[in-house]
């Protein structure tokens, strides 16, 4: 099975590793799975934060 997967350069959605229009790599559309028990959710807030200049 293929996930879907985005391209942040030109906002396009493709099932292909690199974008068909730009020829950048894509990125994997959906979220990661939710777990109560993820033990790096901490840290992945944390970068997450700090990318937005908010930390």
């Amino acid at each position: 099975m293929k996930l879907l997967k985005y391209c942040p350069h030109c906002d396009r959605y493709t099932f292909e590793d690199k974008c068909p229009a730009c020829g950048r790599p894509t990125v994997i559309a959906h979220p990661p799975k939710y777990s109560p028990k993820d033990k790096y959710g901490e840290y992945r807030r944390k970068a997450k934060l700090r990318e937005r200049g908010l930390n």
